[in-house]
């Protein structure tokens, strides 16, 4: 029976990914926004300014879905057709990769027919910077920025943890990631509240930021690159960023379009100034296109990937390994 479920996640998940690469995300009922509530109305009952108030809060918030998910893994182990299609589901409503790249391909449309205002309007369905002052060459950095890291956050992440764990995985993942995103940034009210949920996210990417860093450099060729410069450009970039996580998916994609990306970010009140990666000129409408097949093309590569393993661990399952043959010879 666990070879069954293990090829029946690794059926589902590729699936899930069909379905993101047809319909993108969901319209109506995205699973996701259910859970923002959900998120929501536990922060209402939990919050406090401290730390232990936040860890209290991602406990909760992050253990109630996985233990959802878990049960209904083990309802569904001798199930596999549901199996499939419960994991299909939350591996499409947990990948957002088509969605990203459309994104970026309309901001590159923008930025090439002159329109700074739609293409100021556009930046926040991608980051969540300022967008009010920013020039052309500032908006296609951003695009290209959010597009590098979000291939992670959105694509690589929820497949690599579907592979490592199956469907509790994809939801924990998933769960881990939008509560960064929710109360993980740095203000006044989240300062503290926040920081388990931002630590807890930091260790979901650690292995998912580097994959993608290394998928980037392979399918740099895809976009006119070269796998030599990609990999030379993180090995000694991706370390700058003040995210021990983003930086390494930022420096990899930088390196695959011979672009360079940081500089000064304003995030309303706040400002940052985050180190350069990469040694070409700033990033042009093209070079978002490029971002967004690259975008693509990894993500394509990572669920190759984790379907793989998925299956495979199936097949090392299933693979006699004769020593109680031989210890009843013996005998």
């Amino acid at each position: 029976m666990a070879i069954r479920r293990l090829h029946a996640d690794a059926i589902g998940m590729l699936l899930g990914g069909v379905l993101d690469a047809v319909f993108g995300d969901p319209r109506r009922w995205h699973p996701v926004a259910g859970f923002g509530r959900f998120a929501g109305a536990v922060e209402r009952r939990t919050y406090a300014d401290d730390r232990a108030a936040g860890a209290r809060f991602t406990l909760v918030a992050v253990g109630a879905p996985v233990l959802v998910a878990a049960a209904t893994a083990w309802l569904t182990r001798r199930r596999p057709i549901a199996r499939t299609l419960v994991v299909a589901g939350a591996t499409w409503a947990a990948l957002g990769g088509t969605s990203l790249a459309r994104e970026g391909r309309v901001m590159a449309d923008r930025l090439d027919g002159g329109d700074l205002d739609s293409a100021r309007a556009q930046l926040p369905n991608l980051c969540g910077r300022d967008p009010s002052a920013l020039g052309a060459p500032e908006l296609a950095r951003a695009t290209v920025e959010s597009v590098a890291e979000n291939t992670s956050d959105a694509v690589v992440g929820p497949l690599f943890w579907g592979a490592v764990a199956g469907l509790p995985g994809i939801v924990g993942y998933r769960a881990v990631n939008t509560l960064d995103a929710m109360v993980g940034h740095r203000s006044a009210r989240y300062a503290r509240f926040g920081t388990a949920s931002a630590r807890l996210d930091d260790l979901a990417n650690l292995v998912p930021s580097r994959v993608t860093a290394a998928l980037t450099v392979a399918a740099a060729p895809a976009v006119g690159g070269r796998p030599g410069e990609a990999l030379r450009v993180w090995l000694r970039d991706g370390g700058r960023h003040p995210s021990p996580n983003s930086g390494q998916c930022e420096a990899a994609a930088a390196g695959a379009l011979g672009i360079r990306l940081g500089g000064r970010n304003v995030y309303g009140s706040r400002v940052e100034h985050r180190p350069h990666l990469g040694d070409g000129g700033p990033p042009a409408p093209r070079d978002v296109r490029r971002a967004a097949t690259l975008s693509v093309v990894v993500g394509a590569a990572a669920l190759g990937l984790a379907c793989a393993l998925r299956a495979g661990a199936a097949r090392r399952r299933a693979k006699p390994t004769g020593v109680g043959l031989r210890g009843e010879g013996a005998a």
